[in-house]
């Protein structure tokens, strides 16, 4: 290979620095092949022989680099076997906590004090130095994340028989603890499974927190969903953070932002009463329902405009949710059950017809700028 081509590769080795971008890069030279191939059989685009063999050099080098450093799937096949085996690490890793959860419930009445502590104490310390090693050899192996998630429950097991052994009073720094813990492990081996647990951990810290500054007492605030709408803006906000070492953190960040917000203003639009605002019980469920139809759009526009799949398709759902859960409350009592269900499909209909105009209408536009230039 010439000098010029060795300081392209060399260029490109520098502008890849992730596990997303290098599967982006073997992506599109997936792409480009096939519609290489497409424009030298439609005789748009010919290459010749010594083109073409540079140009295959030149991706197999790229790719055989970005399958050394970054473990990426540079074929369908590959894929679709590396989905398999994510699927199997994620089945396994739930069986495994799951044992371990069903050991510590149904022996350890049995066993001595001083048996029990020692099995806390040192589950996390073996657990995490399992962790370790296996993220050391293999960091972006599904295999890698099952023995974190292990060490984080154990650790949520030892916090808690300990304090049951000692007789320790339950405090709101044990859901910080918590949410450190699996932060720290979900970043160390790319975990989102632990990156959700961290989300939900710290969630509902932040939600005892606000009873505890109210003056409540704090192991009700479930009782209270408004207090999760702070957690829900902070995930969000997280979200925006580029995540480029870390596979789907960002992605994993609106959707637990949005679960956080769109399901408390779910339930307050149903049972209003549960509500922390001072106002009648129908006034609150009106604000909430409108505030779930108006918020779920807002979301999907957002998620159009910056390119959020995941921010579309949950605002999708939830305004769906909302408009179902508004004509029930319209339709239902006095409605025929079979005039209430062909209502509810002709609203999809509906829906459906207004989606493919919008559609039709930014395809459109598209066309008018690629005309134009």
């Amino acid at each position: 290979m010439s000098e010029e081509k060795q300081n392209c590769l060399s260029g490109f080795r520098k502008q890849i620095r992730s596990k997303v971008e290098a599967q982006h890069r073997a992506d599109e030279i997936s792409v480009f092949r096939r519609e290489l191939a497409l424009l030298q059989q439609e005789q748009v685009l010919v290459l010749t022989h010594e083109q073409q063999t540079d140009v295959a050099r030149y991706h197999e080098k790229v790719l055989r680099y970005l399958a050394a450093v970054f473990d990426i799937d540079a074929t369908t096949k590959e894929k679709q076997l590396t989905l398999g085996l994510a699927i199997t690490a994620s089945l396994g890793t739930l069986a495994l906590a799951a044992g371990v959860f069903f050991f510590y419930s149904q022996y350890w009445g049995g066993l001595p004090t001083s048996t029990q502590v020692q099995i806390l104490a040192g589950a996390p310390f073996l657990g995490l130095l399992c962790t370790t090693v296996t993220a050391m050899i293999r960091r972006s192996a599904p295999l890698a994340r099952l023995p974190a998630v292990i060490t984080w429950l154990c650790f949520v097991l030892n916090v808690f028989f300990l304090g049951r052994i000692y007789n320790c009073f339950p405090a709101v720094s044990f859901m910080a603890a918590y949410a450190a813990f699996a932060f720290i492990l979900a970043y160390a081996v790319t975990s989102r499974l632990l990156l959700a647990a961290g989300i939900i951990s710290a969630s509902c810290f932040l939600a005892a927190l606000a009873m505890m500054w109210r003056g409540w007492y704090w192991i009700g605030f479930y009782e209270h969903p408004e207090h999760f709408f702070t957690a829900a803006l902070l995930f969000f906000l997280l979200s925006l953070i580029p995540h480029r070492s870390s596979s789907g953190f960002s992605s994993a960040y609106r959707i637990c932002a949005l679960l956080l917000f769109f399901l408390p203003v779910l339930v307050l639009s149903s049972w209003g009463e549960i509500s922390d605002l001072k106002l009648p019980v129908e006034h609150i469920e009106t604000i909430y329902q409108l505030v779930g139809f108006i918020g779920s759009g807002l979301f999907i526009a957002a998620g159009i405009f910056a390119g959020w799949n995941e921010t579309v398709n949950t605002g999708y759902v939830f305004f769906t949710f909302f408009l179902f859960i508004k004509c029930y409350d319209w339709w239902w009592d006095w409605m025929p059950r079979y005039q209430f269900f062909l209502a509810i499909g002709a609203v999809a209909i509906l829906i459906f017809m207004g989606l493919k105009l919008l559609r039709y209408l930014v395809l459109q536009q598209n066309h008018q700028r690629l005309s134009y230039k």
